[in-house]
């Protein structure tokens, strides 16, 4: 809010990430043409987009897109690294570890329209959301060590999280690049959809989630990601107590009450 009382309207600071609000949905645009490539501008801003709409209740969702028809996003700016400055280095390391962490702790859903090709980067950035839409000729890899680089955004892991260690190394070790269609086969991606629908597909799946009670979404993905760092019996636990906890939310009398009195519910988000 300002001074006036008046909600402030998210913004990244940047032209190379455009920010619009739809509804309850925030999308943003990878936008640096031609190949919509990540650097420190928009890492920063990436970061800082995701730290607004987490203070801002009205959020339930966010969508990634890339500008154009043929990138999602082709990565970071190998031009940066040409000078081999470890310095540099370390510090875009940092940047892309920071964005991709904080997008991927998001409270609310995130969904990837990969519009076309995500390579290294763009992948790392589509993975660090909760769900990726491809268009059928979307071209998927992570090529890093091909140029004597690693994936430093989440690659590594997250890759491995969500195919399994076999097909992560063939991507990774063996540079093996993938379309949609095989992605979704191997789960990198959930819905493959034609050219130019990954963005009204995402949209309207976002839109689902403003159908959810968003304390009960919140806790339900923190409890999913739970898995990948901690054991399967100490969620149990969570989960019981996280359940417990959602009685202490005005959405929990509401949705319950709503579908008894066969209604819609009307969040709060509280």
């Amino acid at each position: 809010m300002d001074n006036s009382g008046q909600k402030t309207a998210i913004e990244s600071g940047t032209d190379k990430l455009l920010v619009e609000q739809r509804g309850n949905t925030l999308l943003l645009t990878i936008n640096t043409p031609p190949a919509n490539t990540w650097d420190e501008d928009n890492l920063s801003a990436l970061a800082k987009v995701v730290e607004q709409a987490e203070a801002d209740r009205d959020i339930y969702a966010m969508v990634v897109t890339g500008s154009g028809e043929k990138f999602f996003s082709a990565g970071a700016d190998l031009n940066l690294f040409a000078s081999g400055d470890k310095g540099i280095a370390g510090d875009m390391s940092k940047n892309f570890g920071q964005a991709f962490e904080a997008l991927a702790g998001f409270r609310g859903v995130t969904i990837a329209a990969v519009n076309g090709f995500a390579m290294g980067g763009g992948l790392e950035c589509a993975m660090a959301c909760d769900i990726r839409i491809a268009e059928e000729q979307a071209q998927l890899a992570l090529p890093e060590a091909t140029v004597g680089l690693l994936p430093c955004g989440g690659g590594t892991q997250n890759l491995s999280w969500l195919v399994g260690e076999g097909w992560a190394k063939r991507m990774i070790l063996c540079g093996e690049r993938i379309g949609a269609q095989k992605g979704c086969e191997i789960g990198l991606v959930e819905e493959v959809v034609g050219k130019g629908e990954a963005l009204d597909a995402a949209l309207a799946l976002a839109a689902k989630v403003g159908k959810q009670s968003p304390p009960a979404v919140a806790s339900c993905k923190a409890l999913i990601q739970h898995a990948r760092n901690g054991n399967i019996s100490s969620a149990y636990t969570q989960e019981r107590a996280a359940f417990v906890d959602l009685f202490d939310t005005k959405d929990q009398k509401e949705g319950v009450s709503a579908f008894l009195e066969k209604r819609r519910a009307e969040w709060v988000n509280g």
